[in-house]
């Protein structure tokens, strides 16, 4: 739902049933379009959000807890200087315009003073704006003084409010019944509720498409089935319009689709489920988009940046296994020296090769042997035994070098499908920490006064049979749940494929076997064979499996271990 004037109204009237005599206790930014106000109403402390990001513009109370940017950006500082301990006198709406008010009083030891800030719920060109008698004291964001935009948001100037646009107020009722007449003028045959919708989310100001539509419905309802458009109507649409937008009574809900959010409205709809407020359906509906496209931009990047890694490794490995090949004729140099040094009186300087019988092939055959005729004979044997001692350290330096390169892209794999396998921004928290300690992110500034110290997070945590079952979200946490795991706790991975490790904590019971097909199933889930059928997933007792020493996060060999076919399943 667009954060369209109707609902604003109603947001306003909300918010200053809430906040009305209550104190501004803190004031942080989350980033560069997003504002938290602390206020102390009398009996409570809330959280109080004024976002001007262009997809998720609002001003609401909300119970989501965000990280404040690491140092407080210059419109946050100016709003802790003039709003710090201040009273809220008033939350309003600016006429029936997608704006939101806050009016405080501010008292210091030397003044006090009224001061406003407007809150502009406009997409792409919302703001937050700070006033005091009608001159700006700083913008969230500002406009240069060489901008073609007419309208200056800069400290000093006089605060204007953004131009109307060319449509009629829903109060309007003469100046929306001249244009209805125009309407219908053009539709001889009669209309259409959704075309008679988008007239009016055309022509009046304030009105989202949804509400429009809700609108129209009501107005054929209240007239009983008469036509809404005409005079003998029992209320004229018209006239309906402004009392629906000034008397409708507040009944939010938040409408369900495929188990998440799909919108938030004012008024009841099909397959909505109530809420006590419009601040908490808001609250919750803009906290789960955001989430989410949180979760889907901090997965691509990591996505990216894994499978970058992956491209300069796979170049790497190429590079070693095309000079390993070359390695491998170390043999075919050696042979070639001696036999050159076993026939130096057949060889004369000056001669560019010579064919020699190769003793030792079964079959005595002849082999050619290029010479440099700048060279005795002698010397010539002497560059090809040099060749081979070349090739052999190659070799002798080359093959535990491919191991590693080898070893390193299937930690990178093994990176790869646990984000693959990641279905919240918890499971991605840990990868991008793996990241930053591998030097591939950039680790983010730390909050003035020194960082919090983080809690671990949880492992993946399911119950059956009257067991517990833990599975890690990531390399890291695999580790850390073997070392919290007990000798006799039951330890499983697929085999030949990347996965989480998975637990079943006995406490010294008998596993049964269907919690142990459960546990495997949720195993082959988590892992690069989740699409796959018929999984082969490895368990053992925890004691049979070794973490070695310095080897990557996520790396472990096992013995004494049984396998199990199992079709994937999360059991969410």
């Amino acid at each position: 739902m667009p954060q369209d004037a109707f609902h604003i109204r109603r947001l306003a009237q909300e918010l200053n049933t809430f906040l009305v005599g209550g104190r501004i206790n803190r004031i942080s930014q989350v980033n560069k379009d997003e504002l938290t106000f602390i206020v102390y109403t009398g009996k409570t402390t809330v959280k109080l959000i004024m976002s001007a990001n262009a997809s998720n513009a609002r001003v609401c109370l909300s119970l989501t807890e965000k990280e404040p940017a690491p140092v407080a950006p210059n419109f946050c500082m100016l709003l802790r200087k003039h709003l710090q301990n201040a009273e809220i006198l008033e939350v309003r709406q600016h006429e029936f315009e997608r704006i939101v008010e806050l009016v405080v009083h501010c008292t210091t030891d030397f003044s006090e003073c009224d001061r406003v800030l407007h809150c502009e719920l406009m997409g792409k060109y919302s703001n937050v704006v700070l006033t005091e008698k009608g001159v700006i004291l700083g913008a969230l964001k500002t406009t240069a003084l060489e901008s073609e935009n007419h309208r200056l948001l800069l400290a000093g100037v006089k605060y204007e409010y953004p131009a109307p646009q060319d449509k009629l107020s829903p109060f309007d009722g003469a100046g929306m019944r001249s244009r209805l007449q125009n309407y219908l003028s053009t539709h001889a045959d009669g209309w259409e509720k959704e075309e008679l919708s988008l007239f009016l989310f055309e022509n009046v100001a304030g009105l989202a498409m949804p509400t429009a539509r809700e609108i129209v419905r009501r107005a054929a309802e209240r007239n009983q089935g008469a036509d809404i458009l005409s005079e003998r109507a029992k209320i004229p649409l018209w006239e309906f319009v402004g009392e629906f937008c000034q008397n409708e009574p507040n009944r939010p809900c938040l409408k369900m689709q495929n188990g998440g959010y799909a919108d938030f409205f004012a008024f009841p709809v099909a397959g909505g489920v109530e809420t006590p407020s419009l601040c908490k359906a808001e609250d919750e509906f803009y906290t789960a988009r955001e989430s989410k496209k949180g979760f889907e931009d901090k997965k691509r990047k990591l996505e990216t940046t894994v499978r970058n890694l992956k491209k300069k490794q796979t170049k790497k490995l190429q590079e070693t296994l095309e000079r390993l090949k070359d390695a491998e004729k170390a043999e075919e140099y050696r042979i070639k020296g001696e036999l050159l040094t076993a026939n130096l009186y057949r060889v004369e300087k000056g001669m560019k090769e010579v064919e020699l019988e190769n003793w030792y092939s079964p079959d005595m055959e002849k082999v050619k042997i290029a010479l440099d005729a700048t060279m005795p004979p002698s010397k010539n044997a002497q560059r090809y035994f040099k060749t081979y001692n070349k090739y052999k350290r190659a070799k002798e330096i080359l093959t535990p070098m491919l191991q590693k390169e080898e070893s390193e892209i299937d930690y990178t794999d093994s990176v790869g499908a646990a984000i693959a396998a990641a279905e919240t921004e918890l499971d991605l928290k840990e990868i991008e920490t793996e990241l930053m300690e591998m030097g591939l992110l950039r680790a983010p500034k730390e909050r003035v006064g020194g960082k919090k110290k983080e809690q671990a997070i949880p492992f993946r945590e399911y119950e059956h049979g009257g067991m517990k079952i833990y599975a890690g979200r990531n390399n890291i946490q695999n580790d850390r749940l073997l070392r919290a795991a007990a000798p006799e706790d039951i330890w499983l991975h697929t085999q030949k494929y990347h996965s989480s490790h998975v637990i079943i904590v006995t406490d010294g019971g008998q596993v049964r076997d269907e919690t142990l097909l459960f546990a495997a199933e949720i195993c082959a889930y988590y892992s690069d064979g989740k699409d796959g059928d018929k999984i082969p997933v490895d368990y053992c007792k925890r004691k049979f499996v070794k973490k070695p020493s310095k080897s990557k996060a996520g790396f472990v060999t096992y013995t004494d271990y049984k396998t199990i076919l199992v079709t994937p399943n999360g059991h969410k």
